[in-house]
């Protein structure tokens, strides 16, 4: 059986036949919505705008020793603030949350609160000095906090932790400058106290080996060349003195030692001492001398004519040469061993150059090792003190508020209207999804009932003609359903009317702001 096609004026049948089941689902949903938009009860909220003020005077004089980034600052100052302990004060200081305190945990109330209290960075685009590339950075930030409590009190509470940021960012800067400079006081005394072992480490070590030291290899070399010196020059001697001393011998071995008298020999003896007596007062020339030569001539005369005669072992020598030549040998012999015994101490002096000239190379390492450590620890003071003077800077910089802060741009103000519910669009979405359930329950009801409504419609159905129709009976019971639904209709006509009149007050009055805010977030 083939569908007649629907009409405009078909259209129109069915909204008559249909129209309690649009109207029904629409007025209570709408109604509803509305009652929701009127019920709910407003939320304030007070907002901070924070500016993050760069350091005043250029990194290139004074370094900052505050090296986090400002984001992790912002973080864990919110961290902070947001504590239990801090929080709890605040909420008995400002009574908030009186209703749902009796009902909630501290601690819920507490999470509670950490939701309404809300903290975002505002960032742009800037250029790095370091890359030249342009990078996000965080110039300010937004603090606020959101309620259900009196407007004035919203303003009191976001006011306080605007404070709480302010006061806690100086805290933290100033902590972190001060831990760092007793970071730094701590350091410089544990490596003056290195210094000070290493350098107590080095006089003990260059007092034990003066001789041994590096600067004194070239004293030692210049030494050790010294005595290979004076060994070779006594050496020489030595050689000289045994020649002398083996001439000696075989002169001394072929002269007699007894050539005179025991009256002979004791005035050769007493001429001997006049002469020598007589030297000193006299010339050589004078008579005296001339007789007294000649006398020691004639003696020694008789010494060599009596040179065959034999000589006793027990007779003392008492030939002038022969007691020269012993006097000679002795005296070379002396001159021997004094010889040997400088050529044994030089022999000692040379093993010792030559110890000190070997341990050199292992004193050296040694040395060089703890010059090494003391210059390395030398400098690490010396690095320490120059950053304690920056550290002391800072912290000046810090304490005198020079450096990076933070500066309220925009004062958390008293709000005038709630945030929070957005009534009207509570209301218009009441409406939208108002009118949505009565179109559906009316198109559902419609295509659910296959009544034939039309003559038309009950031809096609039967394939017969239709001959007659019959008007529609009504009687009493009909009138009186009829007069419910008109008082039902005019019911619902008010009620409709009375939730647009609503609708069209809040949205008259919210139009500005809700147009504002539509084009604010459609430039986003």
């Amino acid at each position: 059986m083939a569908t007649p096609p629907i009409t405009p004026n078909d259209y129109l049948n069915i909204a008559k036949r249909r129209k309690w089941s649009f109207i029904l689902p629409f007025l209570i949903i709408a109604i509803t919505g509305v009652a929701v938009a009127l019920l709910l009860s407003p939320v304030y909220k007070s907002s901070a705008t924070i500016l993050i003020e760069s350091q005043e005077i250029p990194q290139e004089f004074v370094m900052t020793t505050v090296t986090t980034f400002v984001e992790q600052r912002l973080q864990s100052i919110n961290q902070r603030i947001m504590s239990s302990t801090r929080l709890r004060e605040i909420i008995k200081q400002y009574d908030l949350y009186h209703k749902i305190q009796k009902k909630w945990t501290m601690e819920e109330v507490i999470e509670k609160m950490r939701e309404d209290v809300k903290m975002e960075p505002i960032s742009t685009e800037v250029v790095d000095q370091r890359t030249g590339r342009p990078t996000m950075a965080t110039i300010a930030f937004t603090l606020s906090y959101e309620g259900k409590e009196t407007p004035s009190k919203i303003q009191k509470v976001a006011d306080k932790l605007t404070t709480l940021f302010l006061e806690e960012n100086l805290k933290i800067r100033e902590r972190q400058t001060q831990g760092i400079s007793q970071f730094l006081k701590e350091e410089v005394e544990k490596q003056k106290t290195r210094l000070e072992e290493l350098e107590a480490k080095i006089a003990t070590f260059k007092e034990k080996h003066i001789n041994e030291l590096p600067e004194m290899l070239q004293v030692n070399v210049q030494g050790l060349n010294n005595v290979d010196r004076n060994i070779e020059r006594f050496e020489d001697q030595l050689l000289n003195l045994k020649n002398r001393e083996g001439y000696l011998e075989t002169q001394l071995a072929n002269t007699d030692p007894e050539t005179l008298s025991d009256q002979d020999k004791l005035r050769l003896k007493e001429l001997n001492l006049q002469l020598v007596a007589l030297k000193p007062r006299v010339s050589e020339h004078h008579p005296d001398m001339k007789k007294l030569r000649a006398e020691i001539a004639e003696m020694e005369q008789q010494v060599n004519m009596n040179s065959d005669k034999p000589q006793s072992k027990n007779e003392l020598p008492d030939n002038p040469a022969y007691i020269t030549l012993s006097s000679q040998l002795s005296a070379t012999r002396s001159d021997i061993d004094f010889i040997k015994e400088q050529i044994k101490n030089l022999e000692q002096e040379k093993k010792e150059y030559q110890k000190r000239i070997d341990a050199t190379p292992r004193i050296e390492q040694e040395y060089n090792t703890l010059r090494i450590q003391l210059n390395t620890t030398q400098a690490k003071f010396d690095d320490l003190m120059h950053k304690i003077i920056e550290a002391r800077i800072a912290h000046n910089l810090e304490k005198e508020q020079k450096g990076e802060r933070f500066i309220i741009i925009d004062p958390p103000q008293l709000p005038e209207k709630p945030f929070k519910p957005n009534r009207l669009a509570i209301m218009l979405i009441g409406v939208v999804l108002g009118m949505g359930a009565g179109i559906g329950t009316a198109s559902l009801r419609e295509f659910s009932d296959h009544s034939v409504r039309t003559v038309d419609a009950l031809a096609m159905a039967t394939s017969f003609p239709v001959l007659s129709t019959i008007r529609e009976i009504v009687t009493v019971k009909d009138q009186r359903r009829k007069k419910t639904r008109r008082i039902i209709q005019v019911s619902a006509t008010a009620a409709i009317l009375i939730g647009a009149v609503v609708i069209f007050h809040f949205f008259i009055m919210d139009l500005d702001i809700f147009w504002a805010k539509l084009m604010r977030r459609m430039a986003i």
